[in-house]
């Protein structure tokens, strides 16, 4: 049971709900339109999940190795940090992991396209390598793209465009217009939530050279980068509203601009990093509620 615990606690339970919400919205849309299949719903699910326990593991593992993880981090204690987790250990658990998600993309794309869409099959394998890469390089190795300020790039692309447009186009086999906005929108909250992770670790991140964008920009120019980021995601759902409107009840999901907008008015409230903790778990699920809202405001 220890153990058990140990490696949960290292997969990062409560970053998995916002990496599933881009496939959230895009089986919606896809319910709406009539190509819906459970199989790939499933399979989508599950793939994506391998992909965020994966860059969670390596995570922990690169910033522990690079030594950013320590007493001066304000999060919760990492695995390597902590010493529940050997290096070794972390290691395999990658290399575990990398399979893992190598087999559920192949049968993802094979239960998607089968032999009928192989153009479709091959862009996807494309993506999926990207993903993985994407995953482990974020902290891992001399040239890791997080030490670099880039990780906001990433996870907008990842989190936003390839999970609702890419998701979308499992069911459809085509991109749809419809996606476009939603897309952009979860991942212009997704991005936030890199930020404000980002923003409570700006004084070990400097520390350990860790040079993330919101270090780039210092304390009071990456919060208004994430007044940016959550309102922007606002008025683009509110476009999507306004163009694709058939009844009141599409409008559902404005029901999620009351957490977000008391999320802004406590980020402007915070002068101690550690108080941009707690709101990390409530961006989060507010972008997943957002997402599973959207959704369910089409069907309706």
């Amino acid at each position: 049971m220890k153990d058990l615990k140990k490696w949960l606690s290292a997969m990062r339970l409560r970053t998995l709900p916002l990496s599933i919400s881009g496939i959230i919205v895009a089986a919606c849309l896809a319910k709406y339109n009539g190509v819906f299949d459970y199989i790939i719903f499933v399979l989508a699910v599950l793939t994506t999940l391998s992909y965020q326990i994966l860059s969670n593991l390596a995570n922990d593992y690169g910033d522990g190795v690079k030594g950013t993880d320590n007493d001066q981090r304000i999060g919760p204690a990492r695995a390597l940090q902590s010493g529940a987790i050997t290096k070794e250990e972390m290691f395999n658990a990658i290399k575990i992991n990398v399979l893992i998600s190598i087999a559920l993309t192949v049968s993802l794309i094979f239960f998607s396209f089968k032999s009928e869409h192989l153009l479709l099959a091959f862009t996807f394998f494309i993506l999926a390598s990207l993903s993985i890469y994407a995953a482990i390089k974020y902290t891992v190795g001399n040239n890791a793209y997080g030490y670099k300020g880039k990780g906001d790039v990433f996870v907008f692309v990842f989190f936003g465009l390839v999970s609702v447009l890419g998701s979308y186009v499992l069911f459809a086999k085509q991109i749809d217009y419809i996606a476009i906005l939603p897309a952009i929108a979860i991942g212009l909250l997704s991005t936030a939530v890199l930020n404000l992770n980002n923003m409570r670790d700006i004084v070990s991140d400097v520390t350990a050279n860790k040079i993330t964008l919101a270090v780039k920009l210092g304390a009071v120019k990456a919060k208004k980068y994430h007044y940016f980021l959550v309102i922007t995601a606002i008025v683009l759902s509110v476009l999507f509203g306004v163009l694709y409107y058939k009844s009141p009840f599409n409008l559902i999901y404005f029901i999620a601009y009351i957490p977000l907008l008391l999320h802004l008015k406590t980020v402007k409230s915070v002068t101690n990093p550690k108080d941009f903790d707690p709101e990390l778990k409530k961006l989060a699920l507010t972008t997943v509620l957002l997402s599973l809202l959207i959704g369910i405001g089409q069907l309706l």
